[in-house]
């Protein structure tokens, strides 16, 4: 019984205070008492506030200079795998090379099947065509192979020439 008595006291109080209307003059003074006791609570909240946001502006500007060396080097890492990628293709060209004899020039393959299979085309189209093929002049017409000293060469074509 004394608990619904303090509760019906407690309600009467609620609704004559929900009732009562305030003048602009007498809200303002409630609130600035409010804010008041408030700030008593917290008297040095100006001064942290402050040297938040100091520290969040010094994080800022490391995280962006270590943001910076990030990028620097995820940069380098990626140029050194491409270096690294093109001395490994090279040295499979080489290889390759070496053990079939074509030059190492002629081939474009990545993997050192794929230059395998390059070398064996271009020895098979090597070996498949004369080495001498003979000398033709814009006429058409074949013409032996070519012999002697650039002299005797010329001699020759002159006296073809003159004869």
């Amino acid at each position: 019984m004394e608990k619904e008595t303090v509760n019906q006291e407690t309600a009467t109080e609620i609704t004559e205070q929900a009732e009562k209307t305030f003048t602009q003059s007498e809200l303002d003074q409630i609130i600035g008492e409010r804010l008041k006791r408030e700030r008593e609570k917290y008297p040095d909240y100006d001064a942290l506030k402050e040297k938040a946001a100091k520290l969040d502006q010094i994080e800022e500007d490391a995280k962006t200079e270590l943001q910076r060396a990030q990028e620097r080097a995820e940069k380098l890492e990626a140029e050194l795998s491409a270096m690294k990628h093109s001395e490994e293709v090279r040295a499979i060209r080489d290889k390759v090379a070496q053990a079939t004899g074509v030059p190492a020039s002629l081939l474009t393959g990545e993997t050192e099947e794929a230059c395998n299979e390059q070398a064996a085309g271009i020895l098979s189209f090597k070996t498949a065509n004369p080495a001498n093929y003979p000398v033709v002049r814009d006429g058409g017409e074949i013409q032996k192979k070519v012999e002697g000293s650039p002299a005797q060469q010329f001699a020759d074509y002159m006296s073809q020439v003159f004869s």
